[in-house]
Formats: C-alpha cells, sequence, structure tokens
C-alpha cells in the first residue's frame, strides 16, 4: 500500500513537472508546433480534371498514369475509355472508342508507347500515344494458360530494353515474360501462400536495376522478383496493395487498404479505409497518407471508394484513381 502510495505520489510530481514546462516554454515563446513543416500533407483539387459532358456518365477509374511530359493518362470504363490532362487538368487527347471490354491499366515504355491490359478480352494491346495499334498479345476473346493465351491479365511492367512482364492475374496466378519483339520467354507463379505463389497478382512495376514488384492484392503483400522468376523477398502485413506505381528515383508507391481478410465469414468485406504508402527499394515505408472512404453515390472530393491505382507527377503530386467512386482525383502536395 505504501509502495502504491509512493508511485502515485511520484507520478503526479512527474505530470506537475511537464505541464510546468510547457508552460515555461509556451511563457518563453517557444510553441509547441514545429517551426517547419515535418509532416507531407495533400490536398484534393476538386475541380480537376475538366471532363467534357459527353464523355458520358462517370465510370470506374482502374488505371492512372503520368508521362515523360507530366501528362495524365486516366484511363475509365467509359464511352471514351483513354483522356489524357496536363497537371492543370485541361484535356489533350483522348481515343479508344470501341477498342476495350473492360480496361485495367496503362502503362509506358521507353519509347513512350502505351500499353494498356483488357482483363475481361484477355489481352494486352500496345499503342502508339496517338490511339495507333501497334501489338496485341493474347488471344481475344479467348481465355487460357499458355504462350499465346491469358486469363484476366492485370498489368504490364517494361524494361529498357523492350522486356514486357505481364501480371496475369484474375483467372491465372502467374508473371509472363515477353522479349521486345512480343515472343514469349517464360511464366512463372501459381496460385497460393507460399514463395513465388500468388492469390491475385494485381500490379507489376519494375525498378532501373531490373527488380519486379509483384502487388499480390488478395493476399496483402508485395513479392520481389529478378527477372528469371526468381524470389527476391516480400514485403507482408502493410497494406493490401491494389496499385503499384515506380517513380524515375526508384520509390514505390501502393495504393489500397490496410490489412485486412480477403474473404471472411462468407463474404468479401469492403476495405475498410484507404491508403497511400511511399517504400524505398529495400522495402522501408518512408511515407504513408490516409483519406476518408466515401459511401456509394455519395463521395465527397478527397474520398476515395475502392481505390484502384496511383501515380505520381515530378512534383510529387497524387492521382488516384476509383473504382465504384468513379473518377481520377488529384491530391495536391503541400
Amino acid at each position: 500500500m505504501i509502495a502504491r502510495t509512493l508511485q502515485m505520489v511520484v507520478t503526479a510530481i512527474g505530470i506537475a513537472a511537464l505541464m510546468a514546462a510547457i508552460a515555461a516554454g509556451a511563457r518563453a515563446g517557444q510553441p509547441n508546433y514545429p517551426p517547419q513543416p515535418t509532416v507531407i500533407e495533400y490536398t484534393v483539387d476538386p475541380a480537376w480534371p475538366k471532363r467534357p459532358d459527353e464523355f458520358g456518365p462517370r465510370a470506374a477509374v482502374p488505371g492512372v498514369a503520368v508521362d515523360r511530359e507530366d501528362r495524365i493518362w486516366c484511363l475509365e470504363r467509359c464511352r471514351v475509355p483513354v483522356q489524357v490532362y496536363t497537371s492543370g487538368g485541361e484535356l489533350v487527347t483522348s481515343w479508344g472508342q470501341d477498342q476495350f471490354k473492360s480496361p485495367h491499366s496503362v502503362r509506358f515504355d521507353s519509347q513512350g508507347n502505351v500499353w494498356i491490359t483488357d482483363h475481361s478480352a484477355h489481352v494486352v494491346k500496345k499503342f502508339t500515344p496517338e490511339g495507333r495499334l501497334l501489338l496485341t498479345l493474347g488471344t481475344p476473346g479467348q481465355p487460357g494458360e499458355d504462350e499465346t493465351h491469358f486469363n484476366g491479365p492485370t498489368d504490364t511492367a517494361m524494361t529498357p530494353a523492350g522486356d514486357v512482364f505481364i501480371s496475369d492475374g484474375y483467372g491465372n496466378r502467374r508473371v509472363v515474360h515477353f522479349d521486345a519483339q512480343g515472343k514469349f520467354v517464360k511464366a512463372w507463379g501459381r496460385y497460393g501462400s507460399g514463395s513465388g505463389q500468388f492469390c491475385l497478382p494485381h500490379q507489376i512495376v519494375v525498378d532501373s536495376r531490373g527488380t519486379l514488384y509483384v502487388a499480390d492484392r488478395n493476399a496483402g503483400r508485395i513479392h520481389l522478383f529478378d527477372q528469371q522468376g526468381k524470389a527476391l523477398g516480400e514485403w507482408n502485413h502493410l497494406i493490401m496493395p491494389w496499385g503499384l506505381c515506380i517513380t524515375a528515383g526508384d520509390e514505390i508507391w501502393a495504393c489500397g487498404s490496410s490489412p485486412q481478410s480477403w474473404y471472411r465469414d462468407g463474404s468479401y468485406p469492403p476495405p475498410k479505409d484507404a491508403i497511400f504508402l511511399r517504400f524505398a527499394t529495400d522495402g522501408r515505408v518512408r511515407q504513408v497518407w490516409t483519406v476518408p472512404v466515401g459511401q456509394d453515390g455519395q463521395e465527397q472530393p478527397g474520398q476515395c471508394n475502392w481505390l484502384h491505382a496511383v501515380a505520381v507527377d515530378s512534383q510529387g503530386n497524387l492521382y488516384a484513381g476509383d473504382i465504384n467512386g468513379k473518377r481520377i482525383q488529384k491530391f495536391v502536395r503541400n
């Protein structure tokens, strides 16, 4: 009893001393906030972009990318699926009418060509920036798991040498490698929770050293591979990674929700939040940003609802593609 009383006295003295120190600091003109900002914040631009009405009703935005000219490419499942905007929100060009069944991601190769996956058509298409079709990988409308067929492909990553790596994820559970001429090289991966296995490989990027990063969305992890398919490691328990992008400085951004069971009590629970993470290539988390989750049909600017894709421009602004929210949003770095 005496010891407990003594502990309470010491605690009270400590709290009093702390409060006195805070008060003294305030009297001395020392505020309790940093003199320079130490937290990176973002503010949504509710007027971005200036989307033309003739595009029709808003639809899901599964893919977002920023090109070498800092133009933002929006892939929307609407009448005009490929939309290109300036950082100020002005429409530059648009195309893609009747080209896709259900587009999923948009990427660029080192030559500036545009690669778009169409998971429902089971193909990956390569275009010029103006929309002229150059190459189709996969067999349109025919799912499969061999050198000429995909089953629900989700994303592409291209090396400077022109090699193409495709995450073949909704029906198959693999990564497929093609050379610069579109010739099949190899494939790896199968369904499972072990090293080199996938639950749903949803996005893929490659860094300047050639390391591949694969977002295994439903398993809540990011896999690392070399270009021969050798597993190099995993980043676990941090995010349910829906989208990935990589900057010129090898900063890896992931978007999605915080970890949760993908399947529970006979159903698939919706994402409980919406988060953005910035990784270094060693897996260390360098930055976290969260936004509120909106309600279907009632989303407000700055909210996301099934956050699906992320891209970053040269100024550090974030661009987010939303599925249920049916829009692309710009989050301006403060």
